[in-house]
């Protein structure tokens, strides 16, 4: 995967937070100097060469999988999971605060925003945990031949950024810190219903009654019909495979006029059916055994 963006010719380099006030995020911009832009730039283009180094097709990332603290993955910029990165990199005229790190408590992230000589954007992103903490820490220098504490405030730059955004793309490094920064717990919960409409538009023979409610206060649940929906073959589900495969793996489902009903209490078994995480092996003859799976990533011929 490409990264379109020049790292050789950049014009402007931004800096700014991102601030919690509750239901929202308020992004900031900051004035800063030469050398923080440069180190701004370099710690983007390390975030870049660190993804290439883990893959150079990485997967798309699936709200319902258990990533590594650190992989590569892609978001089209253009997915409802984006919507927070794509507001920051899409963004005109960013209010610019100089007090904005004066009370750091409600700021969540740090950022940086460039451009190249070819007029293209990029954005990079940091959760800001380590960035706050160092503002608590009592720090100290050499100054002549004795060891002093730093009275004023000091704010420590990472070596990389969580995450990178071009004109098409999210690339994650650190899925967690996407996930933080880009709220997808709310997010999801918030698409259930859409999520729903639209699986239930492909599978006519499921009652999601029961689904609906119990994922509308799940977050996993939700994150499992988030996955579901963006899969390519729903419509080709068939309904007796999908009752076989029910009753294989332990998942409890009735006739309902016609339809499949699922259970309140095998809702999430249900969803990891639908997202191929349960399945059934019998190695050893006549002691069949039930599994669900960590990851659904396809083992390619």
């Amino acid at each position: 995967m490409m990264l379109e963006f020049d790292f050789s010719n950049v014009n402007t380099v931004e800096f700014g937070v991102g601030k919690d006030n509750g239901d929202d995020q308020d992004f900031f911009c900051i004035p800063v100097d030469g050398d923080v832009q440069s180190a701004l730039r370099e710690m983007a283009e390390a975030t870049w060469q660190q993804m290439q180094n883990q893959s150079i097709a990485p997967p798309t990332y699936e709200p319902s999988e258990q990533y590594k603290s650190s992989e590569y993955l892609q978001l089209a910029i253009s997915d409802a999971l984006a919507t927070k990165m794509r507001d920051l990199h899409q963004a005109n005229n960013l209010p610019i605060d100089s007090n904005a790190l004066t009370d750091t408590k409600n700021v969540y992230c740090y950022f940086a925003r460039m451009t190249d000589q070819q007029g293209r954007g990029l954005s990079a992103l940091r959760r800001a945990s380590q960035f706050k903490g160092i503002v608590k820490s009592r720090l100290i220098r050499l100054v002549t031949d004795a060891l002093k504490l730093v009275e004023d405030k000091v704010f420590k730059l990472d070596p990389d950024f969580d995450l990178l955004v071009d004109a098409t793309t999210v690339h994650i490094l650190r899925p967690a810190s996407f996930e933080f920064a880009g709220k997808l717990q709310a997010a999801v919960l918030a698409a259930v219903p859409t999520n729903i409409a639209a699986i239930r538009r492909n599978l006519g023979f499921v009652d999601f009654s029961t689904v609906e409610e119990y994922a509308s206060k799940h977050p996993r649940a939700a994150r499992y019909l988030a996955s579901i929906r963006s899969q390519a073959d729903l419509r080709h589900v068939d309904k007796g495979a999908l009752r076989r495969l029910c009753k294989e793996t332990g998942v409890s489902v009735t006739n309902s006029k016609g339809k499949i009903a699922v259970d309140g209490s095998s809702v999430m078994g249900f969803l990891e059916v639908l997202d191929r995480r349960r399945y059934r092996v019998e190695l050893v003859k006549g002691s069949g055994e039930r599994f669900k799976a960590g990851s659904r990533r396809k083992i390619e011929d």
